[in-house]
This record gives C-alpha cells, sequence and structure tokens, in this order.
C-alpha cells in the first residue's frame, strides 16, 4: 500500500451525504433533554446523519471526558470529576424510546476508576434489557489497563457481542494510541472468549495512517489468532489539525480485497469501505455472528 501526500483532497468516495430530516432532528433532542452522550457526536463519526436518519446510536457512559489523548480521537481529554450512576438508566429509556432492536455501548476510557467503569457497563446492559427484552446489546469497551476482574464481570453480564478495538497494525500502535497496547487489546480479546467461548468478539482497524498492505493482513492473523469473529475496516478521517495527518486515502476497491481476505481467513463478518465506523450497520452484523457461532 503506498504512502501519497497528508494533504491530499478528500476524494469523491469519501463525501458524506447530508440528512437531518425529523429523525435526525428528535434523536438529537433525545440526547440533549436525556443530557446523554454518543460517539456518533463526540467522534464526529461521518455517518452519524445516515444512522440517526435510521433511528440507531451508539451510545458513550462513562460522561465524555477521556482519561486518554489518542491521536486520532476527537474525544475530550482530561481528568473526569464524577461518576454518574443514573446514566445506565436513562440510556436505556433512549433505547426504549427509539425502540432499538440492537444497542451499541461504549465508553470514553476511565483510568481514574479501579475497575475502568466496568460496573457502569454492567449497569447499562441490565437497564436496557429491563426495559427491550428482545434488544441485543454490544458493548464497545476501553482495555480496563489490562484488569482481568474488570472484564470477567462484563462478560458475566453475557453482552451479544464484545467489542475492543485494535485500531491500527501493531507498528503504528503506540504512536496512535494513547497508554494502549496492540499486545494488551489482543489478550483482552483472547480473555473474553476464554471466559465466555459463545459470545462473538470484533475488533475494528482504521486505514490510511501509514500502514502497509501485509501489516493489514498481518493484523487480521493476529485477529482471527485470539479468535475474533467480526472485522471492521474503515477510513482514517483526521477530526482536528491537531490530530494526526491522513497519509492517504484508500480507495475502495482496497477496501473491497480487504473484505475478501477477512473472509478468507475465517471472520464470520466484515464490513469495510471508506466511511465504515465500529459501530455502522452493528445490527446486521449480530445477526451474522449468531449464525457462524
Amino acid at each position: 500500500m503506498s504512502r501519497s501526500t497528508t494533504k491530499e483532497p478528500k476524494p469523491d468516495w469519501i463525501k458524506i451525504k447530508l440528512t437531518t430530516g425529523d429523525n435526525y432532528q428528535e434523536i438529537k433532542s433525545m440526547m440533549r433533554a436525556k443530557t446523554l452522550h454518543t460517539v456518533c457526536e463526540e467522534a464526529r463519526c461521518p455517518n452519524i446523519y445516515e444512522c440517526w436518519a435510521n433511528r440507531t446510536a451508539t451510545f458513550m457512559i462513562l460522561g465524555d471526558i477521556c482519561t486518554r489523548a489518542c491521536r486520532f480521537c476527537a474525544v475530550n481529554t482530561g481528568m473526569p470529576t464524577e461518576l454518574d450512576l443514573e446514566e445506565p438508566e436513562r440510556v436505556a429509556e433512549a433505547a426504549q424510546s427509539m425502540n432499538l432492536q440492537h444497542c451499541v455501548i461504549t465508553s470514553v476510557a476511565r483510568d481514574d476508576l479501579q475497575d475502568g467503569g466496568a460496573s457502569i457497563f454492567v449497569a447499562t446492559i441490565h437497564a436496557v434489557r429491563k426495559r427491550l427484552p428482545l434488544c441485543s446489546v454490544e458493548v464497545l469497551i476501553p482495555d480496563f489497563l489490562g484488569n482481568p476482574d474488570a472484564l470477567r464481570i462484563v462478560m458475566e453480564a453475557k453482552p451479544d457481542i464484545l467489542n475492543h478495538n485494535i485500531e491500527t497494525v501493531e507498528r503504528l500502535s503506540d504512536r496512535v494510541r494513547a497508554k494502549a497496547k496492540y499486545s494488551r487489546s489482543l489478550e483482552l480479546l483472547r480473555n473474553a472468549k476464554v471466559l465466555k467461548p459463545t459470545i462473538p468478539t470484533k475488533s475494528s482497524i482504521m486505514l490510511g495512517l501509514g500502514e502497509e498492505w501485509d501489516e493489514i493482513l498481518q493484523a487480521m492473523d493476529d485477529l482471527r489468532a485470539v479468535d475474533c469473529n467480526i472485522l471492521t475496516l474503515g477510513q482514517y478521517l483526521q477530526p482536528s489539525p491537531k490530530h494526526l495527518d491522513v497519509v492517504k486515502y484508500i480507495p475502495p476497491a482496497d477496501f473491497a480485497l480487504l473484505k475478501e481476505e477477512g473472509l478468507k481467513r475465517g471472520f464470520s463478518h466484515v464490513e469495510s469501505g471508506p466511511l465504515v465506523r465500529s459501530s455502522y450497520r452493528a445490527h446486521e452484523q449480530v445477526k451474522s455472528a449468531a449464525l457462524h457461532m
């Protein structure tokens, strides 16, 4: 995968269709009224208009201040000052109002908490299921600094999908991610399967940060070696001038080839495209994973 200039204009395939209809406005108002955060907004996801128009959203719990400062991420960084114990119930209320069939819950990193916020993940899973018994629940968790007890209590809540992103290839990991370790992320995914072998696991890789083709394939092999089931691949987009530059815009044809490579390696589902993000079309992924478990 060859490199190109960092300041090239965005190609046509990266253009985003703006859709701000009634559903989008309703969900935005609901999030404000319940003082909830979504990764859709905080991370400036390019799919927010499509997803909110389709009444889907990824809830971001544990506040909106992250204790890490990853060089790809637009979420605010700093030292959180409080823990909102009523947040799980408000998430569940919003999920019920949206009549969700699949609910995705993620969070900022909370390295200031002994369990990294795992107990709030569990409370949110239980609250959503109490209000929506037929709704599948996916959690996109941080690495909890490798705390095995934090992972264990999340897995005991039996999410329908356990998601943890490696984000990039091994060579670039320390430069791209703050405090996170490539090997620790793989170990988390491995341990999740040891704890609950029947729960599908999922991870995501951003492209366009300077990775080579063989490195992407190696990352796929690394994920399959820990029995990761679902893979998403998307284009990195620089959220602000202070973040990492885009090294290359990856053409859709390359994403299509990488999807084939992933499926050949045994992933049950591969979502691959320039605007794909970890939770994009997540409701379709849970069905695909269930068929292969």
